[in-house]
């Protein structure tokens, strides 16, 4: 997942509940889940090469909608930026100043041909209104209110006008991944997506209240009535609730994380506890929708497990989330990682069973 250019990237600064790398040697067991014949290693989609279309979305102007039924893991799009620059670095808390980015984009605009020009003119620009005083240029608008972050180290902004066109939800049905050795994105779907239902991405972290969302969204120039934000009073308490609670539980829980098996009576207890906290993190992760955090989720569950030595349960769930994983990019460190570990818990599962069948026999 990769987060939408923040509209005034003041600080371009985000939320990334990113898994923690887990420093272990890849056990010489080598494990690999049965992958679907779609996802090979090049992306590309057998089916029909565009599953989507973009028309009027009552209230949010051009959306994007299913043209067939899709299941999760499909590919929506894939796409390559038509604008693509290394900003100027910048320090925590401190801001990207506007009149550096606007000099960058210029040539690169300039360099394209006159179809992708007009693709990137045709995208939506929540604009100041000092900015939409007549003789200023629409291009540094469109370009902070649609480009995402990418590269390697996260540290390049990309455009992406088909991409562009997906509105935002806080209960999203899709979820996006940057490829940086194919040099593009892909927009998959997370959930169901019924024929003619529109698709939704997120421009925002989630794990926060109806309020300070909205708050966050107002940079993008509107009001959010997606399903998460429609509920009523009592409802959307409890949602917000769910989401509170499931941030304080990775912020808890994640540090926490080791493949150390508890030693010692308190030390036991404690991880005990955490194994059942993280089950009510996956619970709450799933009434809430938030597909995007499910492989993270799974994999806090799984190694809590592995840390009281429930091995069955902490094989299971190492797999759930290695499914996901590998769904988003084979290749990506947290596959390579979550590979490895469910390699671990199988092999550790064996073992446990062969040492229970010596003690029957």
């Amino acid at each position: 997942m990769f987060k939408k250019l923040p509209l005034t990237l003041l600080s371009l600064s985000y939320t990334i509940l990113a898994s923690p790398t887990c420093l272990l040697p890849i056990p010489s067991t080598s494990y690999t889940s049965e992958v679907p014949s779609w996802l090979s290693l090049n992306y590309s989609c057998t089916g029909s090469p565009q599953v989507w279309e973009a028309r009027p979305s009552p209230g949010k102007g051009i959306g994007v909608f299913a043209t067939r039924t899709l299941e999760p893991g499909d590919i929506i799009l894939t796409e390559t930026p038509v604008m693509r620059i290394q900003p100027p670095k910048f320090r925590d808390g401190a801001a990207y100043p506007l009149n550096n980015i606007g000099p960058l984009l210029q040539p690169v605009f300039e360099g394209l041909d006159e179809e992708q020009k007009a693709a990137v003119l045709a995208l939506h620009a929540y604009m100041t209104p000092e900015e939409a005083a007549p003789g200023n240029s629409r291009l540094l608008p469109i370009f902070r209110s649609n480009a995402y972050i990418i590269g390697t180290s996260m540290s390049e902004l990309g455009l992406f006008p088909k991409g562009a066109r997906i509105n935002h939800s806080c209960r999203p049905n899709s979820s996006q991944v940057w490829l940086e050795k194919q040099g593009k994105r892909i927009v998959r779907a997370i959930r169901r997506i019924e024929e003619g239902e529109e698709i939704f991405a997120t421009y925002i972290p989630l794990l926060r209240g109806r309020e300070i969302r909205q708050k966050r969204l107002q940079q993008y120039g509107f009001t959010c009535t997606c399903s998460a934000c429609a509920l009523e009073k009592a409802e959307q308490e409890a949602s917000d609730k769910r989401r509170d609670d499931i941030r304080n539980a990775f912020n808890d829980l994640e540090p926490q994380l080791t493949l150390d098996v508890a030693k010692g009576v308190a030390a036991r207890k404690r991880a005990e506890r955490n194994a059942e906290a993280s089950l009510q993190l996956a619970q709450l992760v799933e009434k809430e929708g938030l597909a995007d955090y499910y492989a993270q989720a799974y994999r806090v569950v799984a190694i809590s497990w592995a840390r009281i030595e429930k091995w069955s349960e902490a094989t299971l769930w190492a797999h759930k989330s290695l499914k996901l994983r590998e769904m988003a990019d084979g290749d990506a460190p947290g596959t390579l990682e979550m590979r490895a570990l469910t390699a671990r818990f199988i092999g550790s599962w064996n073992e446990e069973l062969y040492n229970n069948s010596k003690k029957q026999a």
